[in-house]
């Protein structure tokens, strides 16, 4: 302003008027005109305003000759200034309509502040307001208009918040809260005392309004539902007796019929609860009840979650689930359980139970019974066991107890299968390690005895020093397997693989207790059968092998039958050598023996296939025998010639059978008794490799040894 005054030109001291008339904020013409008129005349007024006009429009060129370039840039500094006018028109319309909905939300705020009030003041019989009242209790209806009003002045401070008027008015808004508050807890609990329904729902329509249906839930929770489980949750009392836990649920889970029956059919969560006229938004059951009964169990009752004995915990945590499961039926909509499920209560009361810890301790109980037995050595397993080794029986054993109803428990079903597979495969390597063992010989001290006897005669004579042979050479023993152990060890692993199936069966129900279904996609079992199955190959030829060297180890006697024969006068043979039979001695132990632990099939195959090997091994000995027996006649024959005597003894006494055909039919003999007792044991000899080969040669030797006699 004062830089606008110093511009104008200034006029002659004759003019009627102070040119700074035109400057102030306040000028009216009117007025000034006026004013001129009480000092001169109009026509005067006129000609110092024409000729100050005139010293306007001079001044006026020479500040446009001054700043001439400045005025011609005018318009064009000027352009695009409507757009941007419009363009700040928007964002200040904008802050026009924010600043506009501030206030009516500030003077909604104090409206049904001064509402509420004047409701509340209206109840009061005294002069003093309602709000400062000791203890007052307020009607339902009038509840509910307050309360309706109330949610308006929430939302509205809400959406006013920051606003200092709001800071000034919110002590009048936490009196009315505390009183509304107080009032409501005061109504729920007296229509909870009296049990009258039309209380209880408008108190709880009330706490729904105003958006505190949690404040209800946890009033109720607190002092209708803790005082009921501190009474019946006592330590003491529970561990006084064996059935102590179970009471204990069976009286919380009474709680609900007895004392929640109006809340639930006011609240719609009951049957018999007419649906139209409930109050909706309240699950007691899950906001009041449930926390209250997991508080007092970990606040009264800690030993609960205690893991340290696994059989009282085991008992403990399934009757907690199903005491679980009974409060969530008690829930009555699928609604309510969901809701219970993603409770933080029902999650802590969950974790509580420290599962990893108590499945360490079973697995170690079975893992290390298990582990005991198989590093053991291969004890007999116990007395009415169908298994014949104890590392069999306590691998199954363990099996059966991973998935037994007293140690099963269904959120560790995929650690349980876990520790099934791992026990199989243990087994399995077990079994891998008895084939590398070397297998002891337990027949040792029967082959020192002679077993080469023609007839009922058992003596052994001395022949030419060509012709001795020494018997089966005595073997140390060594801390070895037996073939004994191998076979039951094969037994077992058939009895086991025979036995899967009926795990399998036991499994399924308890998978199904988690929802598992599709059984057509467990593999690892079968997998498991399979590396037991590879064992068993490789198991019976050693037992083939052990058999067949058991059986030679006493048919390579037939070496020895020179001895008896050469030069010992003895009588023509009748009858098989003794060795025969000791040679299927161990044959006929594994028939008789281990025909109620194993399959026919497989003692089948192991007798045709030790058979073979061991009379393979006895056509070579036997071939040798009369092939030497032959060489030697021959040379006697050349020594006849040669001397042109009598050989010593070519023939019997009285014109008798030979030596060498005695020896003949005695192999003779042997081999058709070997041949008979095959067939006596079920087989037949033509399945037996070199058999065949081995009775057309002896029964030609034979025919020639019957042939020369006189």
């Amino acid at each position: 302003m004062e830089k606008s005054r110093m511009n104008l030109p200034k006029g002659p001291d004759t003019l009627c008027f102070d040119k700074d008339e035109f400057m102030k904020e306040d000028f009216d013409v009117d007025h000034f005109v006026s004013d001129c008129r009480k000092r001169v005349q109009l026509e005067e007024l006129r000609g110092d305003l024409e000729l100050y006009y005139r010293l306007l429009k001079t001044a006026m060129v020479e500040l446009i000759n001054k700043d001439y370039a400045d005025f011609v840039n005018l318009s064009t500094n000027l352009v695009g200034m409507d757009k941007a006018l419009n363009q700040l028109s928007v964002p200040l319309g904008q802050l026009r309509e924010e600043v506009l909905m501030c206030v009516l939300r500030l003077i909604q705020v104090i409206r049904s502040v001064e509402k509420i009030e004047k409701i509340l003041n209206s109840q009061s019989s005294k002069e003093t307001s309602v709000l400062e009242a000791s203890s007052p209790l307020l009607t339902g209806q009038i509840l509910e208009r307050i309360a309706t009003e109330f949610n308006q002045l929430q939302f509205h401070a809400v959406q006013s918040k920051g606003m200092p008027l709001l800071d000034k008015v919110r002590p009048r808004i936490a009196g009315i809260t505390a009183m509304l508050q107080q009032s409501l807890e005061g109504l729920l609990l007296e229509g909870l005392q009296t049990s009258n329904v039309d209380i209880i729902r408008h108190c709880l329509r009330t706490y729904a309004t105003i958006d505190k249906t949690r404040d209800a839930e946890a009033l109720v929770g607190q002092v209708l539902v803790k005082p009921y489980v501190d009474e019946v949750i006592v330590e003491q009392i529970v561990e006084s007796d064996p059935n102590g836990l179970q009471i204990m649920y069976d009286k919380l889970l009474e709680f609900v019929p007895h004392h929640c029956r109006l809340l639930r059919e006011v609240t719609g969560g009951a049957i018999s609860s007419e649906k139209g006229n409930s109050v909706p938004g309240y699950d007691f059951l899950v906001n009041s009840v449930w926390p209250e009964i997991v508080r007092g169990l970990e606040e009264k009752l800690p030993s609960l979650f205690n893991p340290g004995n696994p059989d009282a915990f085991h008992e403990k945590y399934t009757v907690s689930m199903d005491f679980v499961r009974a409060f969530e039926q008690q829930c009555g909509t699928q609604a309510s359980v969901r809701r219970l499920r993603a409770h933080p209560a029902y999650h802590s009361f969950s974790n509580k139970w420290n599962l990893p810890v108590y499945f360490q301790i079973r697995f170690r109980e079975i893992a290390g019974s298990l582990e005991a037995a198989l590093t053991a050595g291969l004890e007999d397993a116990p007395a009415g066991s169908s298994f014949c080794l104890l590392a069999s029986h306590r691998t199954w054993s363990s099996l059966q107890r991973c998935w037994s109803d007293e140690m099963f428990l269904p959120v560790l079903a995929h650690r349980l299968w876990r520790l099934t597979l791992q026990i199989l495969a243990r087994y399995s390597v077990f079994v891998s390690e008895l084939l590398l063992r070397p297998i002891s010989n337990e027949s040792a001290k029967d082959m020192k005895k002679p077993l080469v006897t023609g007839g009922k005669d058992p003596s052994v004579t001395h022949g030419n020093s060509e012709d001795q042979a020494s018997g089966p050479a005595e073997t140390k023993p060594v801390a070895s397997i037996s073939s004994t152990q191998l076979i039951y060890v094969v037994a077992d692993l058939d009895k086991l693989q025979e036995q899967l199936p009926e795990l399998l069966e036991t499994i399924k129900p308890k998978l199904e207790m988690i929802g598992f279904k599709n059984f057509s996609s467990i593999s690892a079992l079968e997998d498991s059968q399979t590396s037991l199955s590879a064992c068993a190959p490789a198991l019976s030829d050693r037992i083939i092998q052990d058999l067949s060297e058991s059986c030679f180890g006493y048919l390579k006697s037939a070496l020895e039958v020179p001895r008896l024969y050469r030069r010992t006068n003895k009588e023509v043979p009748t009858t098989a050598s003794s060795y025969v039979d000791s040679a299927l001695k161990p044959f006929r132990q594994l028939q008789s023996g281990h025909k109620d632990k194993l399959r026919q099939a497989v003692i089948r195959q192991w007798l045709e296939g030790a058979l073979s090997e061991s009379t393979h091994k006895y056509y070579e000995t036997v071939s040798d025998v009369l092939n030497s027996v032959k060489k030697m006649e021959e040379s006697l024959k050349r020594l006849k010639q040669a001397r042109k005597t009598t050989p010593a003894n070519p023939i019997g006494p009285g014109g008798g059978m030979s030596d060498d055909d005695k020896i003949r039919l005695q192999l003779a003999l042997d081999v058709e008794y070997l041949g008979e007792q095959i067939q006596k044991m079920g087989l037949a000899t033509k399945d037996i490799k070199s058999f065949p080969a081995l009775a057309e040669l002896v029964a030609a030797t034979k025919d020639q040894a019957t042939a020369e006699q006189p």
